[in-house]
């Protein structure tokens, strides 16, 4: 699967590793060093994958992921050095789809991009396109996209995957180990990055109308309720 990757990072030397195990792999490359031209590239070149560190000079990585997801659902793979699972979170709230912690394995973030990219597609491998409908709400796999009230709804990669999953039964509670096998399945994230995507997830639901549609079940997950 060959993709346009932009890469964000301030450390030459990272960069130059991961274009070099990008283009091995078929990809196409583009590299900015700070968060200003990180946005010039991204809105000029348009990538189909960000992979950025959030320490970046002056616009900082979490200032550029708010501003892609405010501009559109590129899939974004944070790569830094900051380990603390507050920081992971905070970036999946505000909708990077993965990460990797630094030092890491070249190898380990080409497989989170070719996982990312996959599920950005909205399927898995041999897996045959569904249209989804609970209530109002219609998610059709096929074609990758959320409608409300015939309304399409901007979701993220792994957002998308969420929702797939559990409108595949609905009404069923599944557990935040069950979604995350299931839609972040090449991870390594922690099962309370399922509360920071559906936390996302709840609030464009909402937005469009349906309130009460993803439900929370204490002590065990979420679900949609079955009328939607």
């Amino acid at each position: 699967m060959s993709a346009l990757v932009l890469v964000v990072e301030d450390e030459p030397q990272i960069a130059a590793v991961l274009e070099a195990y990008l283009r091995q792999e078929g990809h196409r490359v583009e590299k900015a060093a700070d968060g200003k031209a990180a946005l010039s590239l991204y809105r000029s070149a348009k990538p189909d994958l960000l992979l950025l560190d959030l320490m970046l000079p002056g616009l900082s990585g979490m200032d550029v992921l708010k501003a892609v997801r405010a501009d559109g659902q590129t899939p974004v793979i944070l790569v830094t050095a900051r380990a603390e699972e507050t920081d992971q979170v905070l970036g999946l709230e505000f909708g990077a789809d993965d990460y990797v912690v630094k030092p890491f394995r070249p190898r380990e973030v080409m497989a989170r991009v070719k996982a990312v990219l996959r599920r950005a597609s909205g399927r898995n491998e041999g897996e045959q396109p569904q249209v989804y409908r609970v209530g109002d709400l219609e998610i059709d796999t096929g074609a990758v996209l959320v409608r409300l009230h015939g309304q399409m709804l901007p979701m993220t990669p792994a957002e998308f995957r969420l929702l797939s999953c559990m409108a595949s039964a609905p009404g069923r509670a599944f557990t935040r180990a069950e979604l995350l096998a299931a839609a972040l399945p090449d991870s390594e994230a922690l099962e309370r990055v399922v509360d920071a995507h559906l936390a996302s997830a709840r609030r464009k639901l909402e937005a469009g109308g349906g309130t009460g549609l993803l439900q929370t079940v204490r002590g065990v997950g979420y679900r949609l309720a079955e009328g939607g």
